[in-house]
């Protein structure tokens, strides 16, 4: 079956970026001159992606204020001639079908991902987190694990190698390694105690899961933090079905931390060609300053 449709929760607080948080949502957050979250929204559209449903919260009206249309500025861009920013809003209410649902309590991603069941229709699905943006100009991370999923029919997770000191910020798999990029889930475990991670294999934010997971996450009881856990779900679903993880290409940033969305603010604006050159130059001062 084709992954036609899309997940991306959006219902966090962004307490990591108060106080710029109070008011506008974490996922609005610009990377140069675009929201966080319209670089996962490209991402899964160009994947082949058709549907998206962004889980949302009370605070988060700006998000579909951004991907709806706005006749009354585009209107005033035509008037005055601004022609590239018009073409450019116009993509953005272009992108996909996008669609929202509330999460109406904070009881976690498990209890977020539980509110698109009726969205996913018994179809298989890919889930985008938000807080992680990847970098690929070749092809897109979830379009890689589109052709992965084509090939094993099951569910696919998105994982990268991190170092031993950081495995205790991620869900983390066991399983063995099939062939390139490839590894057969045996289990996993969310946010292991330093020393007790079963590999040092972690899942980055990135997901195709088939629908059997809405009956696991009934079956699911809070788990760390008093929260639903997706990972806790998903630990079921692979007892019950065979499951893979996918190595993706691509540069990963977390821009859930500062220091990751710092990283990913100087990357993308040192890849725009109007800001590369005097950009580059800044740096090179300042950091000759230091």
């Amino acid at each position: 079956m084709k992954i036609r449709k899309a997940v991306i929760p959006a219902a966090g607080l962004g307490t990591r970026f108060l106080p710029a948080t109070k008011a506008i949502p974490k996922e609005m957050v610009p990377l140069v001159d675009k929201p966080t979250l319209q670089y996962i929204v490209e991402e899964a559209a160009a994947s082949g992606i058709e549907d998206i449903l962004i889980i949302t919260g009370r605070t988060k009206r700006a998000i579909e204020d951004h991907f709806d249309k706005s006749y009354e500025l585009e209107t005033e861009l035509e008037k005055s001639g601004k022609l590239d920013y018009l073409e450019t809003l116009q993509k953005i209410s272009n992108l996909a079908n996008i669609h929202y649902v509330r999460q109406k309590e904070a009881k976690g991603l498990g209890h977020a991902i539980y509110c698109a069941r009726f969205f996913a229709e018994n179809e298989p699905f890919a889930v985008l987190l938000g807080d992680d943006v990847v970098a690929n100009d070749k092809k897109p991370c979830l379009a890689q694990m589109i052709e992965q999923y084509q090939t094993y029919r099951t569910s696919i997770l998105g994982v990268q190698t991190v170092s031993d000191e950081d495995t205790s910020k991620y869900g983390v798999i066991k399983g063995d390694k099939l062939a390139d990029r490839i590894y057969k889930v045996e289990d996993m475990v969310e946010k292991p105690a330093p020393g007790t991670a079963p590999s040092n294999v972690a899942v980055l934010g990135r997901y195709i899961i088939t629908p059997g997971i809405f009956r696991c996450l009934e079956e699911t009881t809070p788990g760390a933090g008093g929260e639903i856990q997706l990972t806790d779900a998903l630990r079921k679903l692979a007892a019950k079905e065979s499951m893979y993880a996918y190595d993706f290409v691509g540069r990963r940033y977390d821009v859930g931390s500062k220091e990751g969305y710092l990283e990913a603010t100087v990357e993308f604006a040192l890849k725009r060609p109007d800001l590369k050159d005097e950009f580059t130059q800044y740096l090179k001062n300042i950091v000759s300053k230091l």
